[in-house]
């Protein structure tokens, strides 16, 4: 078993909390991870027909055998047994309980009716370069296999897992969420949105493309997002004098879902493919991703773009509350990907501004050879925020770290050594 970053978070909050929920996709390792950690609880399955049913039809009497708490896996395929929870954790200080599901969706619906402040929520997505680490291959190898512990702990040929798993996820995590009737209609849309990593986002085109209304693509984008297999990236616009773009950006929470939707069936394919770029792009904006969700916390990292199409891939947002990305544009709200907004507030940004945030600009670039040109944007960006001109990152597909006058550029394999 390759240790989890996430478990010695799931340790330290099961000392404090009698409900610990993990959600996260289907196969990212939570049941592996839940068993290794609460071995000492009973464990059972909810996806086990018989078991279901006997938690369906008599809840009371299924606890009832699990006097100390227990491990219940998939539980957002019963329901009602939030409330039952809620009642024994409410009587008995000692009992603790570890929920697990994949739709988060239907977990954070019943949670917030049932459970909310009696239970810490953890997300776990698939490996990390940490638990992955040595990297020894070249990126393009990581973007094609992507990061689901099954490619690695079974060797499993990603041509193979992956039509496999979106079947599968098709067939059960979104019909249990909604009931669609032109599945394969679905599966097209999937992949349309596939085409799409790293573009802003244009809910009227992705709608005609996919020859469904814009408000059907927009329920359709929940569904992906509720089940861990994409998710929209807000832009960050706060402080700025500039005009700026405020629409949101695709990306898939691993990169192997999201070349097996794009038809590639060798890793050689990726270094030609159209969308190199933005998969690399994405790998590493997932990898920030999975640093905070290790850490147990929420925080997302942000991009930036103004009106002239100057942009920073990935801002890293530290602060102790985040604001939304925009409380009257919300990310389903229907405007052309292009369209501009005033900036919010007239004042420069800071990397310590008056919110309390502290920001970390970061470009990405797929080339593996350095390039003055990689910190063009960062300048640029800088000189809008007022930050001396050596404080912003790059992390590129090259072996080499440095310092730089004009900042920091970062090998893809050394992302620790960019804060947050």
């Amino acid at each position: 078993m390759i240790e989890r970053t996430l478990a010695a978070k799931a340790i330290s909050l099961a000392q404090k909390f009698q409900v610990i929920t993990l959600t996260g996709p289907r196969q990212s390792g939570k049941t592996t991870l839940v068993r290794a950690v609460f071995s000492d609880l009973p464990y059972v399955s909810l996806e086990e027909p018989d078991i279901r049913q006997i938690a369906l039809t008599d809840p009371r009497g299924f606890l009832s055998n699990y006097p100390e708490g227990a491990i219940l896996d998939e539980i957002q395929n019963t329901p009602d047994l939030f409330s039952y929870i809620q009642k024994l954790v409410d009587e008995n200080r000692q009992i603790q309980f570890i929920l697990t599901g994949s739709s988060n969706f239907l977990l954070m619906e019943k949670i917030s009716q049932t459970l909310a402040g009696r239970t810490a929520v953890l997300h776990l997505l698939p490996f990390s370069f940490v638990e992955l680490s040595p990297l020894t291959q070249q990126y393009e190898s990581l973007i094609f296999k992507g990061q689901y512990p099954r490619i690695y702990d079974r060797d499993i040929a990603p041509t193979d897992f992956y039509p496999a798993y979106i079947q599968t996820y098709v067939e059960r995590d979104v019909r249990l969420i909604k009931n669609i009737g032109d599945i394969n209609a679905f599966i097209q849309f999937t992949r349309l949105c596939a085409g799409r990593i790293g573009q802003l986002l244009n809910y009227a085109n992705l709608a005609s493309d996919a020859g469904i209304s814009p408000n059907t693509a927009k329920a359709w984008l929940s569904i992906l997002e509720s089940s861990y297999i994409l998710y929209r990236l807000q832009p960050y616009y706060r402080n700025f004098s500039k005009r700026l773009v405020k629409s949101p950006k695709l990306y898939f929470y691993d990169t192997g879902v999201a070349c097996s939707l794009l038809g590639l069936r060798d890793e050689s394919q990726v270094n030609l493919h159209y969308l190199k770029g933005a998969l690399f792009e994405n790998m590493i904006i997932n990898e920030f991703i999975k640093r905070s969700s290790n850490r147990g916390e929420s925080r997302q990292p942000y991009f930036w773009r103004d009106s002239h199409g100057k942009e920073i891939d990935c801002l890293l947002v530290n602060a102790d509350t985040e604001h939304p990305a925009d409380t009257e544009h919300p990310a389903d709200t229907e405007h052309p990907a292009d369209t501009e907004h005033p900036a919010d507030t007239e004042h420069p940004a800071d990397t310590e501004n008056p919110m309390g945030e502290k920001i970390t600009p970061v470009e990405i670039k797929s080339g593996k050879t350095l390039s003055s040109s990689y910190f063009e944007n960062l300048e640029y960006w800088q000189s809008l925020a007022g930050l001396p001109g050596d404080q912003g990152y790059v992390v590129y597909g090259g072996e080499q770290s440095m310092q730089t006058s004009a900042g920091i550029i970062i090998s893809w394999r050394q992302l620790e050594r960019i804060p947050d």
